[in-house]
């Protein structure tokens, strides 16, 4: 099964960084040009952002729709994308351990594309798109943790 992995390194601590992370409907303040818009369509458990709830990323039409499969803070989120790639069977998980003052983000994700033949490029668009969402994550979350809880 193809897949990828990107790790980065934010100055935030990792109680932080998977705040940041885990609230699916902010995602639109840091992820970048490709998440417009960041909602969620159904909360998890524990609410909102748990196992079962389902965050939509992008636009209505043209968005992906993911499923949170695994909720364990401040060290792991993992979901699955529904609608949003040509591939099957995605399944992402960030993994997020302390790295001196800071953290460590390690951010893999396996799949299998719709199209034979498509690996190779699925999964340098995957890593170049993880890789900005890794780096934004981690520089939004330091951002955050300097100014606070009134500054998130």
């Amino acid at each position: 099964m193809p897949s990828y992995e990107v790790t980065t390194t934010s100055k935030a601590s990792p109680q932080t960084v998977f705040a940041v992370l885990a609230d699916g409907a902010g995602w639109s303040r840091w992820a970048g040009p490709m998440v417009l818009r960041s909602w969620w369509e159904r909360e998890g458990t524990p609410a909102p952002g748990g196992v079962g709830a389902i965050r939509r990323l992008g636009l209505e039409r043209v968005g992906s729709r993911e499923e949170i499969v695994a909720y364990d803070p401040p060290h792991h989120l993992a979901y699955t994308v529904l609608k949003g790639l040509p591939v099957r069977d995605y399944r992402a998980d960030v993994r997020i351990e302390p790295d001196g003052a800071g953290s460590r983000i390690v951010w893999g994700g396996t799949f299998t594309p719709k199209v034979p033949g498509t690996a190779p490029v699925l999964r340098l668009f995957l890593r170049t798109t993880i890789g900005s969402f890794s780096r934004r994550l981690a520089d939004y979350a330091e951002r955050s943790q300097r100014a606070g809880p009134a500054g998130s």
